[in-house]
């Protein structure tokens, strides 16, 4: 099993579409093993990631797009 660390190091990362392009608000996303998705702040790569199984993923982004 890869350790979460790594996995994170070597995720491919995307920046939001609503993030601005002033360096604001910027959140990044990545696809992790097992349907898991990581989120961050991509003013600071290297600080902390929120990790969230398939299930709240899905019920959060169908969340936003109720919005």
């Amino acid at each position: 099993m890869v350790h979460v660390n790594e996995e994170l190091a070597a995720a491919q990362w995307r920046k939001s579409s609503y993030s601005g392009d002033d360096g604001s608000n910027c959140v990044e996303v990545a696809a992790l093993n097992g349907g898991r998705r990581a989120v961050r702040d991509s003013k600071d790569p290297g600080g902390p990631a929120v990790v969230v199984g398939s299930g709240a993923w899905v019920a959060f982004v169908g969340h936003l797009k109720g919005c």
